[in-house]
């Protein structure tokens, strides 16, 4: 993998792959397909940077699984790999 370091509140996310078939077998064209919502965190940010000076931590952490709002982010394509960068605000829910 390419090293993608993300600034300040961004997280780099390793985009899950959608499902190439659904339950009956039928087989989707990737245009049928929709778009993937959960990932892997690969890289974080420094921090969030308040007006006082004080930074602080990301809630997140490398190899967490999140799912994340659909449409946010910029989508990042490197080493035949999908990631997305978004901000930590975007980011959902942490699968445990």
């Amino acid at each position: 993998m390419t090293k993608l370091v993300p600034i300040g509140d961004h997280v780099v996310i390793k985009v899950e792959k959608a499902k190439e078939t659904m339950k009956s077998g039928i087989v989707l064209p990737d245009s049928a397909k929709e778009k993937p919502q959960q990932g892997t965190v690969m890289a974080v940010g420094s921090g969030v940077m308040l007006d006082n000076g004080t930074k602080i931590p990301l809630e997140v952490k490398k190899g967490d699984k999140v799912f994340y709002s659909k449409y946010s982010g910029n989508e990042i394509k490197l080493d035949d790999e999908e990631y997305v960068v978004l901000s930590q605000h975007d980011i959902l829910a942490i699968v445990k």
